[in-house]
C-alpha cells in the first residue's frame, strides 16, 4: 500500500466505526510511518482504536457531538500515558507538529476564555514529551556555540519582531508581530503579546503567558512552570508595567494595567496585602488590574524570636484619566515610589 492508500484505509475505518475527523490528514502524515505499518488494514484499526482510548478520557461527560471526534489531543494524552509509544514515528510526530503550532502561536498554553485563564495542560504534556525526543546537538551563530537539544527561533523579520543581540527565543515560545526584544530569554511554551517590550536581561519563562503592551523592566524574572501539567503558569495580561528586577513566579497572575514597583518578589505563598482602606485585605496568587504594587515587609514568628519576611503591598489604582503609556511611570511617581 502506499501513503494515500493507507490514510484512506484510516479514514473508512473511522467513517465505518461512527466516527468523523476533526483535522484533515494528509497523505505525507502516513509517508514516513510505512515501516510501522506492515499489516495495514490491521495496524490502522490499531491506530483507531489506541486514539478513541485516549480520546475517551477528552471527552467524558461533553456533548454527542464532541464524543466521535478524533483530534491532536488524543495522540498527545495517550502518549503521556505510554511513553514507549515515542519510539514510533507516526505517535513522535504528533509531538512534533504540536511544538511547531505553538511555535507559529495557533495553539497556546493557556488562553482566556469567558474571563478565566484555562490551562491546555495537554499542550504543557507535548513539551515535557519533545525533550526526549531532541538530541544534543552544538548550534554555531557566528562566534558562539551553544549545546542544547532545542533550537532557536528565526524569521524575526518575517515575523515583524525587534530583535536586538543577544536576545534569544527558544523553538515553541511564540512572539507577536510588534513585540521588542532587548538581550534577554524567551522559553519554550512562552507567548509575548504585540507591543510588548521585554528589556535587558529580563527572562520570560516556560510557557509563561505574557500580554499586550507589557513592559518587562530589565532583569524582571518571569518563571516557567511545565510541572505539574496541571498547574497554572505565570500570566502578565495587557498593559502591564513590571518594575527593575521584579520577579513573578509558581503560577501567580498579574491582572490587567497592574503596575509593580522595583524589587517586587511574587511566588504563590507570597501575602499580598491591600494597603489602601482602613483594614489590610489579604490575597494570595493574583494582583487585581489597576493595582499599584510595592515591595514591603511583614513580622513572623520563628524560635529564634520575630522576625520581617517580603510581602507585597497595594498601596493605590492607576488612575483612568491618565493615558496608559504615561502612567505606566506616572502611577508609581504618584506614591513616590521607585521604577
Amino acid at each position: 500500500y502506499k501513503a494515500g492508500e493507507l490514510n484512506k484505509i484510516f479514514k473508512k475505518k473511522v467513517l465505518d466505526a461512527g466516527w468523523s475527523l476533526k483535522d484533515e490528514i494528509p497523505d505525507s502524515w502516513f509517508e514516513p510511518k510505512m515501516d510501522s505499518f506492515k499489516f495495514y488494514g490491521r495496524d490502522m484499526e490499531t491506530l483507531l482504536s489506541k486514539t478513541k482510548i485516549a480520546h475517551g478520557r477528552r471527552v467524558f461527560c461533553k456533548p454527542k457531538s464532541e464524543k466521535t471526534k478524533i483530534i491532536m489531543k488524543d495522540i498527545i494524552e495517550l502518549l503521556w500515558e505510554d511513553r514507549g509509544l515515542l519510539d514510533k514515528k507516526e505517535y513522535s510526530d504528533a509531538v512534533l507538529k504540536t511544538i511547531e503550532l505553538l511555535d507559529k502561536g495557533a495553539i497556546r498554553i493557556a488562553e482566556k476564555v469567558n474571563n478565566d485563564w484555562v490551562v491546555n495542560d495537554w499542550i504543557k504534556k507535548a513539551v515535557i514529551l519533545y525533550f526526549p525526543l531532541m538530541k544534543m546537538k552544538t548550534i554555531e551563530i557566528g562566534p558562539f556555540e551553544f549545546h542544547d537539544k532545542i533550537p532557536l527561533k528565526k524569521g524575526f523579520k518575517e515575523m515583524g519582531i525587534r530583535v536586538v543581540p543577544h536576545a534569544i527565543c527558544r523553538y515553541g515560545s511564540f512572539i507577536e508581530k510588534g513585540a521588542v526584544l532587548m538581550p534577554s530569554y524567551v522559553n519554550i511554551g512562552a507567548n509575548v503579546g504585540s507591543g510588548t517590550m521585554v528589556d535587558t536581561w529580563a527572562t520570560v519563562g516556560s510557557c509563561a503567558q505574557v500580554g499586550k503592551n507589557v513592559h518587562i523592566s530589565g532583569g524582571v524574572g518571569i518563571g516557567g512552570v511545565l510541572e505539574p501539567v496541571q498547574a497554572s503558569p505565570v500570566i502578565i495580561e495587557d498593559n502591564v508595567f513590571l518594575g527593575s528586577r521584579s520577579i513573578i513566579v509558581e503560577g501567580v497572575k498579574v491582572e490587567k494595567e497592574a503596575v509593580l514597583g522595583a524589587n517586587v518578589v511574587l511566588t504563590g505563598s507570597t501575602k499580598i496585602i491591600d494597603v489602601t482602606g482602613s483594614k489590610p485585605i489579604y490575597l494570595k496568587g493574583y494582583i487585581p488590574e489597576k493595582s499599584v504594587v510595592i515591595p514591603g515587609s511583614e513580622p513572623k514568628k520563628f524560635n529564634a524570636g520575630s522576625f520581617n519576611v517580603p510581602c507585597a503591598l497595594i498601596i493605590g489604582k492607576r488612575k483612568e484619566s491618565t493615558n496608559k503609556k504615561t502612567s505606566l511611570n506616572e502611577a508609581l511617581r504618584d506614591y513616590n515610589v521607585s521604577v
